[in-house]
């Protein structure tokens, strides 16, 4: 496809165009509104499990103590203690690591309708990427610049947050008689400023990671626009050119005539106007329908064919041209006779039966 100017693409995606950009990996995602889960949920996960974190940092800190001075550090001792550090670490952070994992997976295939996907065309090397004058346009692109701005409200936001919480501590005098108490106190002090930072930047972020969501799947959508011209042309290349499709109609309508003719030997008669029309009638009585059926039906040279057929086959050849005239205007093929014409087909019927008895299917 061409390229075209933004201005030209005023119409809504298509289907294939958003399948096209899906398996590119091009979606609507916010990476703002993931860091900010993270770090709500971390900060949650952190306050949930300190208290076993704590546990497991104070009965390290006292193993290390009380046996100091058997440590000997030795090629064959290293890598004891760093295998016991790694548990120690596993144990301690191993509830927020996976709580920090289960929300990222969480938001990342919540912002994808649910759906969890793998794109391999996302991954594929494009040198074109890597040119700097299109380095240099990113730089300068509307984008670039929103994320600026996104950067330093960020920014502005968890200081202002960050300020006022300790402001109203040192308007408490909570931190003037921290020289009054122990470690732990000091400790559990600090935790509760810091839990109540944390809370109120993360749901103020949140706020802002899911404006964020709303700003890219605008952003996605505009991406996707197509210009008329493109619409067209993607119609065309899905359903087929007119030519194209004009060639499939005529065989089928083909198949569909040379089915019709394939009944013909089988009809009980054949009703003409006599030369321009020619219609093919079944009678052939069922549980569910006792109805006549039109099995063919033609004009011209069509017609001519199914008289032909009828003959060869010894088919009953029957003229009536107000019959045939409203039968081929008001019955397609395959369709039962309808009760206003029932009459009129039953006399042409009774002209059959009467020349050839054998014809008759109620025959005793």
């Amino acid at each position: 496809m061409s390229e075209q100017s933004g201005a030209d693409k005023t119409e809504k995606a298509t289907p294939r165009r958003r399948e096209q950009s899906e398996e590119k990996g091009q979606l609507a995602k916010s990476m703002d509104l993931g860091q900010a889960v993270g770090l709500l949920v971390g900060i949650v996960a952190m306050r949930v499990f300190m208290g076993t974190f704590f546990q497991n940092l104070t009965d390290f800190i006292r193993y290390i103590y009380n046996n100091c001075s058997d440590i000997i550090l030795t090629p064959a001792s290293i890598p004891v203690y760093a295998r016991f550090i790694v548990e120690f670490s596993i144990t301690s952070f191993a509830s927020i690591l996976l709580c920090l994992l289960l929300a990222g997976i969480i938001v990342n295939v919540a912002q994808d309708k649910f759906r969890l996907r793998f794109f391999p065309k996302a991954l594929e090397l494009k040198f074109s990427a890597l040119s700097p004058i299109k380095g240099i346009k990113k730089i300068f692109s509307l984008n670039s610049i929103v994320e600026l701005i996104k950067g330093i409200l960020k920014l502005s936001i968890i200081g202002f947050i960050a300020y006022s919480v300790i402001k109203k501590y040192v308007d408490l005098n909570h931190f003037w008689i921290l020289y009054n108490t122990t470690t732990t106190e000091a400790l559990v002090f600090f935790g509760k400023v810091f839990y109540e930072i944390g809370i109120k930047a993360s749901v103020v972020l949140l706020i802002l990671g899911l404006a964020d969501f709303a700003y890219q799947k605008w952003q996605n959508e505009k991406k996707m626009k197509m210009t008329k011209q493109e619409v067209k042309d993607e119609r065309k290349q899905y359903e087929g050119s007119p030519e194209l499709k004009g060639k499939i109609r005529s065989k089928q309508m083909e198949i569909s005539r040379g089915r019709m003719m394939a009944a013909v030997p089988d009809a009980t008669v054949v009703v003409t106007n006599p030369t321009f029309i020619a219609i093919a009638i079944l009678y052939a009585p069922q549980e569910r329908s006792d109805a006549p059926k039109i099995v063919a039906k033609g004009k011209r040279k069509v017609a001519e064919k199914i008289k032909a057929i009828a003959i060869k086959n010894n088919v009953p050849i029957i003229e009536d041209k107000p019959l045939a005239r409203s039968l081929f205007d008001v019955v397609e093929v395959g369709m039962e006779v309808p009760f206003l014409f029932y009459q009129a087909v039953a006399e042409v019927l009774a002209k059959v039966f009467s020349k050839n008895p054998k014809k008759n299917p109620l025959r005793i």
